[in-house]
């Protein structure tokens, strides 16, 4: 069996990596691309959520690569996304493709329904030695959100323009070398040595953005249009309200952002008090968060008719008015243009950037 998968962020370096190790052959997709996207959209229904189109845009390229066995997570709650490997799996059925589809269930549902999962991925190995791999996997993917964590941090104050990059990418190497707990550790110690050494200016009066919204749009660069990277390189701190492990935890601790599911929805609940479904309650607390912690602006990344985050836009105008915190909110799909996005990016951060004037002249 040939192994594929959509991607997110960095998740193809994880699980490449584990069935790698797990004998299993795995056919990574190419990176996603305006064709990728082309493929998704061709093939799926016109009111279907952006991600369900592009993640079956990989998943596509990854079987016409050779690849005859699909992943797909699975989701919970009042959200499409709990739907997708169905929709897609029917989809895919439908042009001719012979392949099959496991559906990884999160683990807060069923630790049994995972468990059978990973036995119909990798049959030959016991649950004890998917476990040990599965555990190296995961401290592998934590410590790239902690580099992550820490290439956000530093980006806006780098001296010369993609040096800070360049350095994640051979740190993100090294750690990709590493083979047991021990290795990873010092390894780790190692890539964030690297990061250190990128060299920095004194900046004054750099604006501080957060990233909020729904978790594949946040975490995937080319749909996301790299928000992260243009505006770090524009001079602003950007700080990012979900990273890939603190998505996948089961228990929502949320150990890299710092901040776990359940003080989001403590800080939420004057505006949003129940789960909604996907990011929509972690939104709104993650701006009221961003509003005490005195960042200038938020951003909210959302998928175009994305229910969680339509419900959080709904009720962030109150939000924006007690706090006083200004909130773009951007909705993506195939009909959305870099020239728009960067245009209305650069019109947020001049409002921002006059507001602190403002409040400076007081």
């Amino acid at each position: 069996m040939k192994l594929t998968f959509p991607h997110l962020g960095n998740l193809d370096i994880i699980l490449s990596d584990l069935f790698t190790r797990l004998g299993v052959e795995v056919v990574v997709p190419p990176k996603t691309s305006l064709r990728t996207i082309n493929l998704g959209v061709k093939h799926s229904p016109e009111f279907a959520c952006f991600p369900l189109k592009v993640t079956v845009g990989n998943l596509i390229e990854g079987l016409e690569a050779g690849a005859n066995l699909a992943v797909m997570a699975g989701g919970i709650g009042p959200c499409r996304f709990g739907l997708y490997a169905e929709v897609q799996r029917r989809m895919l059925e439908s042009l001719g493709k012979d392949f099959e589809m496991v559906v990884m269930k999160p683990l807060r549902v069923s630790y049994g329904d995972f468990l059978a999962a990973c036995a119909k991925l990798v049959p030959k190995r016991s649950f004890l030695e998917i476990a040990h791999q599965v555990k190296i996997a995961w401290a592998k993917a934590t410590v790239m959100d902690e580099l992550e964590c820490e290439v956000l941090k530093m980006r806006c104050f780098e001296r010369f323009s993609g040096a800070t990059d360049l350095a994640h990418f051979k740190a993100v190497q090294l750690i990709r070398k590493a083979n047991s707990g021990t290795e990873l550790e010092t390894l780790r110690k190692e890539a964030l040595r690297l990061l250190s050494l990128v060299e920095k200016e004194e900046t004054e009066g750099f604006l501080k953005i957060g990233l909020v919204g729904e978790f594949y749009v946040v975490l995937e660069p080319f749909v996301n249009f790299d928000i992260e990277k243009t505006l770090g390189q524009k001079g602003i701190y950007v700080e990012r309200s979900v990273y890939l492990t603190d998505w996948l935890d089961p228990l929502k601790r949320n150990r890299i952002l710092g901040t776990s599911r359940s003080e989001l929805a403590h800080l939420a609940q004057p505006y949003l008090s129940h789960f909604v479904g996907g990011e929509g309650q972690s939104t709104v607390g993650h701006v009221v968060k961003f509003a005490k912690e005195g960042f200038d602006g938020v951003i909210q990344l959302l998928p175009f008719t994305c229910m969680p985050e339509i419900i959080a836009k709904s009720v962030l105008g109150k939000v924006v008015r007690e706090m006083d915190m200004p909130v773009l909110t951007l909705s993506i799909d195939e009909q959305t243009g870099r020239a728009g996005i960067m245009t209305r990016l650069e019109a947020f951060t001049d409002l921002l950037k006059s507001r602190r004037l403002e409040r400076r002249a007081v």
